[in-house]
């Protein structure tokens, strides 16, 4: 019977303290600025150094680059750039590493498929992927007429 009694005061004083979880699906949680999240990549800035695909530990970096179209203009352009999130540990070396910061991280932490075919993002879904990009790099992006980010 005591037992009861020391579970129940426990319980009731529980009770009148503040909520310590999340209303998760409903409310994204808020993750601190130096978070490793998503990749995004600026396909413009990249000039093909291939430099993230070498640093990468686990290899999950392919791209591609092709001779730049307008005969004006040396070095490549970006052709196809991949990403297997199936085995990518989001290291932030890539990021690092890049001299045009072409590729940056944002706060983005949610990968969950039902298929993992779905993990092997391509250069226009990392493109697209500029949602919540961390402070210190979105000081970093250029803006472009009519509001829109790159």
């Amino acid at each position: 019977m005591l037992g009861l009694v020391k579970g129940l005061g426990i319980t009731l004083k529980n009770m009148t303290k503040p909520r310590v979880t999340y209303r998760y699906p409903d409310e994204p949680l808020k993750m601190p600025d130096r978070f490793r999240g998503i990749q995004y990549l600026d396909p413009e800035k990249c000039i093909v150094c291939n430099q993230c695909a070498r640093i990468c530990p686990t290899d999950c970096i392919q791209l591609t680059g092709k001779k730049n179209p307008d005969p004006e203009k040396k070095g490549k352009v970006l052709d196809t750039f991949d990403i297997n999130f199936e085995i990518c540990i989001l290291c932030d070396l890539c990021t690092e590493v890049c001299p045009t910061e072409a590729i940056v991280m944002t706060n983005n932490y949610e990968l969950a498929v039902y298929s993992r075919d779905e993990l092997f993002k391509d250069i226009r879904w990392l493109h697209e992927n500029n949602q919540n990009i961390r402070s210190e790099n979105s000081t970093n992006l250029i803006k472009k007429p009519g509001g829109k980010t790159t």
